[in-house]
């Protein structure tokens, strides 16, 4: 069984690294490439090296995956050009891409590897507590996130790729809906995984 695992992860590990080669591939710029795809590629390693001491269940992997691979999408064209959300928004008449609004609310998955990391490296019980700190570290994520993204703006005054890194598409309130359906998302993803979560996690011995 464990075997079994081990052969999903190494499935998992290749078509994030096939997308992940696709995404280098005539990008639409790679400093906008390196600067979208950078927190993936970070993630990434820390879930490699970290394999043999500190292994996560199957299903924070597949979040790894989907978040990785969101990320690869999201960097290659940039966050306002992906071509199926321009259709959505042309087809709906819509004022702006969403695929960035989108991958914030995807984040929200992220809750779940929040949750495995304290139950199992922290004192923390299940509960209320345990609920809010995995909220708490969630939405924190995403607030030094928006925070990044607006020194790189501040910082290279305005260039193209800081305008393209920020993805603002001209909404004020662009970092504020960011980090709501991020917070939003890791509250469905709480109510929705929770129990497949604690299943796996006995089931994996962990």
């Amino acid at each position: 069984m464990k075997t079994n695992r081990v052969w999903i992860h190494l499935l998992l590990f290749i078509v994030v690294l096939i997308v992940l080669i696709w995404s280098l591939i005539q990008p639409n710029g790679y400093l906008i490439w390196s600067a979208e795809a950078i927190p993936a590629l970070v993630m990434l390693a820390i879930a490699i090296f970290s394999y043999k001491s500190f292994r996560l269940t199957t299903l924070s992997y597949l979040i790894i995956a989907i978040l990785s691979i969101t990320m690869f999408i999201g960097a290659h064209y940039t966050y306002s050009k992906v071509p199926l959300f321009n259709w959505i928004k042309d087809y709906f008449e819509l004022e702006r891409n969403h695929y960035d609004r989108f991958g914030h609310f995807i984040k929200g998955l992220s809750a779940i590897i929040i949750r495995e990391i304290v139950i199992r490296a922290t004192p923390i019980l299940r509960g209320k507590w345990l609920i809010t700190f995995i909220l708490s570290i969630s939405l924190s994520i995403s607030a030094i996130y928006e925070i990044i993204e607006w020194l790189a703006a501040v910082i290279s005054k305005g260039s193209k790729v800081s305008h393209q890194f920020l993805g603002s598409q001209g909404d004020k309130w662009d970092a504020q809906w960011d980090m709501t359906l991020t917070f939003v998302g890791s509250i469905i993803a709480l109510i929705v995984l929770t129990k497949i979560h604690d299943k796996l996690l006995k089931k994996e011995n962990f």
